[in-house]
């Protein structure tokens, strides 16, 4: 592979990889800085009385850079939460139900801090807390829990992605258990179906009165800011158009097309992966006094919930954002794994996930002969098409992809709707913006082509699962009629026309295609937009009632429109000026 793509229509990169919110107060940096104003806030005598330090973690942070950097506060007493814990055997034990020995899937739990916690060890430290004079710091995972009545909270955050990278690297461990040498799937695993789920029901509870917000995401690199500074950069980023951190990750289909759109290292073998507005994955940056501070762009939905969501959608999702975009780059690639998406009930009943992963292609590029499998040729045996995909995982023999599954030809954007049930994969040749539902990990793979992944080890097949969910009536017919390309013109005026595009009546995601050379009116219907640049080098998205600064958005970036926005408009900026612009929006769809 030479890094290059066979492509004629490539452009010099203007993707934003560190979009921010910019937000005044000020930003200690440095564990002498940060340890230097706690000091200074925290009286130094508190005569004769007990005044408490609490510092509240996210699964994922480095403990003992944060140990040894807070135990200079000297505190007359320290209560390390970790102490209070059951022990490894027992949380082993109670999780098991939920982390199952699969090595992807699990079960949602709904444990709390204090399922982990020791009760008594716990009174133990509360007594010895009301019992010393001075300063007291409680510092770890539940700490907030220990002392609930503290004179200082520091909430030391941490993003899903970087945790990824640091259970990669074998450097963490989950919530009370001695695991780091695991695969990093399994710490995935137990992240997503126990651990963050306990970090964000404590986390939901503070963001309105902590003090401090710590970013430890560079090791040996801290930075704080006040809660007020954060919770003013929340507020002011849940009123106006906003991006996501995106991240990329190399995969085992990789291709070469972001490297160049998206000016990545092009020292990389692919780019497979990006997460371009996946807010429980991504982060957010807000820029305070000239420096990047790093934050789960999830803060933002749990705080800002009905401002960013709209009523409509916080009643039916909750503090879920439901709409994710993400690319799949398979230019230069190979095929992605053949596979199918769980149905709703399959999922509820399986995993305790209440709602399920329909999803889309829509083609931002591709090459010559690239290609969609997508739906069940017609005629096809559910008996035959098992059997044979058993035989081709237990024997190494390859499966006959062609032989059950319909091949469509993928050009520039077009659009495929998958809704759950359907069995799909985009072939080689094809840079796919996935337009979907939110949750992410339950992809039943059928087949992955004979070959390894990147850790090389063969990638989890889910032959089983995918048997039970699999809609054999989604064939030949039913795909051209329903799935392939059903794009219906809405609206027209002046320089631009507006197409639905989808997605299928099963699914609750509606997108809209606009093309234009003027400006394009919008509004968010009281529900959160998500769009994507798909054609233009640049456009700008401003207020009729200039409610917000107007907001620049380049080519195949996507970008967030909160519900509270009301009207905005779009049109061609820069460069673009003069040329046909299109973007992509989807929204929750809502009948009356």
């Amino acid at each position: 592979m030479d890094g290059k793509i066979k492509n004629t229509n490539m452009r010099q990169s203007n993707y934003d990889k560190t979009p921010f919110t910019a937000v005044e107060g000020k930003l200690w940096k440095g564990w002498e800085d940060i340890c230097g104003e706690i000091r200074r806030v925290c009286p130094t005598r508190p005569c004769g009385q007990t005044y408490v330090i609490r510092i509240e973690c996210y699964q994922g942070v480095h403990h003992d850079e944060l140990r040894e950097a807070f135990s200079s506060l000297s505190p007359s007493l320290w209560i390390d939460t970790e102490r209070l814990f059951k022990s490894p055997g027992t949380i082993q034990e109670m999780t098991f139900p939920y982390v199952t020995d699969d090595r992807l899937f699990g079960f949602r739990s709904h444990f709390k801090y204090a399922d982990f916690l020791d009760q008594e060890k716990t009174r133990e430290a509360q007594a010895l807390i009301a019992a010393t004079e001075g300063c007291v710091v409680v510092y770890g995972h539940g700490a907030a829990l220990v002392a609930p009545e503290a004179g200082l909270t520091v909430y030391a955050d941490m993003p899903r992605w970087e945790i990824q990278q640091r259970a990669r690297r074998h450097e963490i461990h989950n919530l009370g258990v001695d695991n780091r040498a695991e695969e990093p799937s399994r710490h995935y695993k137990r992240g997503y179906f126990v651990d963050w789920l306990v970090c964000d029901d404590l986390k939901k509870k503070l963001l309105p009165t902590a003090d401090y917000w710590l970013d430890t995401t560079i090791p040996g690199r801290p930075k704080m800011i006040k809660g007020d500074t954060l919770r003013l950069g929340l507020e002011q980023t849940a009123r106006r158009p906003f991006r996501v951190v995106p991240f990329f990750d190399p995969a085992p289909w990789g291709g070469q097309w972001m490297k160049e759109v998206c000016g990545l290292d092009p020292k990389q073998a692919n780019y497979g992966w990006c997460f371009d507005c996946v807010p429980e994955e991504n982060s957010l940056f807000l820029q305070v006094g000239g420096e990047l501070f790093e934050i789960p762009a999830n803060d933002l939905v749990f705080h800002q919930t009905r401002a960013l969501l709209g009523p409509p959608v916080e009643s039916r999702f909750g503090q879920d954002f439901p709409i994710r975009f993400d690319f799949l780059d398979t230019m230069g690639g190979g095929n992605l794994s053949l596979q199918v998406h769980p149905t709703t009930q399959y999922i509820r009943d399986t995993f305790g996930i209440y709602y399920t992963q329909d999803e889309s292609y829509y083609l931002l590029d591709a090459e010559e002969g690239a290609t969609v499998y997508l739906g069940l040729k017609t005629g096809t045996d559910p008996t035959e098409m098992i059997a044979a995909l058993n035989r081709a995982q237990e024997t190494g023999e390859p499966f006959e992809a062609e032989k059950y599954v319909n091949r469509w030809p993928a050009r520039k954007h077009d659009h495929f709707l998958i809704p759950n049930g359907t069995v799909h994969c985009s072939g080689a040749g094809a840079m796919v913006l996935e337009i979907s539902a939110t949750p992410s990990i339950f992809t039943f793979k059928l087949w992955d082509w004979g070959r390894l992944g990147l850790d090389g080890r063969p990638r989890p097949i889910n032959i089983g699962h995918g048997s039970h969910v699999i809609q054999w009536e989604r064939q030949t017919d039913f795909v051209r009629r329903h799935l392939a390309n059903h794009v219906e013109p809405v609206a027209e005026g002046e320089g631009w026309r507006e197409e639905r595009t989808g997605l299928h009546e099963n699914e609750f995601i509606e997108t809209r295609r606009h093309w234009f050379t003027g400006t394009v009116r919008h509004h968010t219907g009281g529900g959160v937009n998500v769009l994507n640049v798909v054609e233009g080098d640049e456009l700008i998205v401003e207020s009729p009632t200039h409610a917000f600064e107007p907001f620049v958005a380049h080519y195949a970036e996507t970008f967030i429109i909160p519900a509270c926005v009301g009207e905005y408009t779009i049109r061609p900026y820069g460069s673009s000026i003069g040329r046909e612009c299109g973007t992509i929006k989807a929204y929750i769809r809502f009948k009356s």
